[in-house]
């Protein structure tokens, strides 16, 4: 990608610092801790009349926030690269699905959304002020620059909350969720930014749920001889069938041996299954009850066609966290459940997290 012309000290694209899963908060001295934000990973340079912000995967996304562009100019100090995360909050909650709505051709559209939906930016790092490139400088170092450059900031430009406190990072770790942010990470205090290395830890919560396996999808270029994915569903208190995510990444050998336990299922399992209105999935972004082989602007050009089995199987799935009535994240198949009828696969049986005010995370400045 060409590089951008700005008046910093290194030009984006500039491939963010990553982090690897961690099983629990580190221990000892040394650890810098915030909030996992879950929205779009941005980093934004602010010189002069310029301003370029960056995705994750070093595009520009400037032109989707066209609202997030004003305040960015209005509340930021000239002369700075952050790394951060932009947001939208709906209600008491962070709301993905906003974001992924953003993603449209159509600047109409995104004008639209932006009007009933505008998002904010919460930043974390300080990769350059002024002249000075700072990827070089310790993690302690930056975060005491980032609280001075952004001391003035109003919203919706945030500083993220920080800690130092092991106590307090888990008491995030328990409340944060209720707002829809889906862990924490930690950073080690005297490291430097490392561009594109996984040099931070994020831990995300890992629970289990008992599901319904209503279908699957072939694995690409395995038709009919490797299973790609299960189709997950849940029953509601009306006793309808939900879709609310898939179980992914089986080894070569589990993708053989799940197509020969499934495809047997699937003889007559289209007439008497309880999403058998195919007609109807092209438009279920829309409707109440998630189906699955619905397209949308974030899947378009993806083969989402799939093999309805007969109602029956349960399965145990590991996941992270909820985003309103369905998973996050794609979940890790566990076990097979053949002693649990699949009408005890409901929704009540998901730990709920209490919604925590987002005004209190907004607010936070360092602890």
């Amino acid at each position: 990608m060409r590089a951008v012309a700005l008046k910093s000290p290194f030009p984006p694209p500039v491939p963010p610092m990553l982090a690897k899963l961690s099983s629990d908060l580190p221990e000892g001295d040394g650890w810098l801790f915030e909030p996992k934000w879950d929205g779009f990973r941005a980093l934004v340079w602010k010189y002069g009349d310029d301003l370029y912000i960056q995705s994750r995967d070093e595009k520009p996304l400037g032109r989707y926030f066209p609202e997030l562009e004003v305040s960015l100019r209005r509340e930021l100090p000239d002369g700075c690269v952050l790394d951060g995360e932009i947001v939208i909050a709906t209600g008491d909650r962070l709301d993905f699905d906003a974001l992924l709505l953003r993603i449209h051709p159509a600047a109409s559209r995104v004008k639209l959304l932006a009007d009933e939906k505008p998002a904010s930016y919460v930043a974390w790092d300080l990769l350059a002020w002024g002249d000075d490139d700072l990827r070089a400088v310790p993690q302690g170092e930056r975060r005491a620059r980032l609280e001075s450059a952004l001391g003035a900031c109003k919203p919706p430009v945030y500083l993220t909350p920080a800690t130092r406190d092991r106590g307090v990072a888990r008491e995030w770790f328990e409340k944060f969720e209720g707002a829809g942010l889906d862990g924490v990470m930690a950073k080690a205090d005297g490291a430097p930014y490392q561009p594109g290395k996984r040099a931070m830890l994020k831990i995300k919560h890992q629970r289990t749920a008992d599901c319904v396996v209503a279908g699957f999808r072939w694995y690409k270029g395995g038709k009919g001889k490797e299973v790609g994915s299960l189709l997950l569903g849940l029953y509601d208190g009306e006793n309808k069938l939900h879709h609310l995510g898939v179980a992914s990444s089986f080894k070569q050998t589990e993708r053989v041996k799940l197509a020969e336990k499934l495809l047997p299922l699937t003889e007559g399992a289209r007439e008497t299954h309880p999403w058998k209105d195919w007609s109807d999935w092209a438009e279920a972004e829309a409707t109440p009850q998630r189906l699955p082989g619905a397209t949308s602007r974030w899947n378009r050009g993806k083969d989402l066609s799939w093999e309805p089995i007969q109602i029956g199987l349960v399965a145990e799935v590991s996941y992270d966290h909820m985003q309103g009535d369905r998973f996050r994240h794609a979940t890790h198949f566990q076990r097979w459940r053949p002693d649990k009828p699949h009408t005890e696969c409901r929704y009540d049986q998901l730990e709920e997290t209490p919604a925590y005010l987002l005004q209190q995370i907004f607010g936070g400045r360092p602890a």
